[in-house]
């Protein structure tokens, strides 16, 4: 009966294994490009900077809000997803939770930061990159 069903929807598992190829080859090249691009005192900060838009184009700026949320919100779907079909699904919804705004977001990131085995591996992708290494957060 599964062998069947498999017969039926083959389209559909070759287009989801491209699907799922495609976002791990996404992933090895997005992660380590985000990384690079944090400011090194950023988890050293007290409170967050506004964000650009905000402060001088408030529609813009809310406009800018509403799909990052959204596209955090598609990520976090597919992680999800991807934790039972092939793809980087633990990988995928820690990205949605960087893109989602959410009470608490600053210090969960601050919290999983300041895992010694985690500090370590983003300052080596930025030492690669060639950008300073970021500070220890410390709370």
């Amino acid at each position: 009966m599964l062998v069947r069903w498999f017969e039926r929807h083959e389209t559909f598992l070759w287009a989801l294994g491209g699907v799922s190829l495609l976002m791990f080859v996404a992933t090895l090249v997005a992660v380590p490009f985000v990384i690079a691009r944090i400011p090194s005192d950023y988890f050293t900060r007290p409170r967050r900077r506004r964000y650009l838009l905000q402060g001088r184009y408030p529609l813009l700026g809310l406009l800018a809000l509403i799909l990052k949320n959204l596209l955090g919100l598609i990520l976090l779907f597919a992680g999800i997803a991807m934790l039972v079909l092939p793809g980087q699904g633990l990988l995928t919804i820690l990205i949605s939770l960087t893109l989602l705004n959410f009470p608490g977001k600053y210090r969960l990131e601050r919290w999983v930061v300041e895992r010694p085995a985690v500090f370590r591996s983003i300052n080596w992708i930025r030492r690669r990159w060639g950008v300073p290494e970021l500070e220890f957060p410390s709370l």
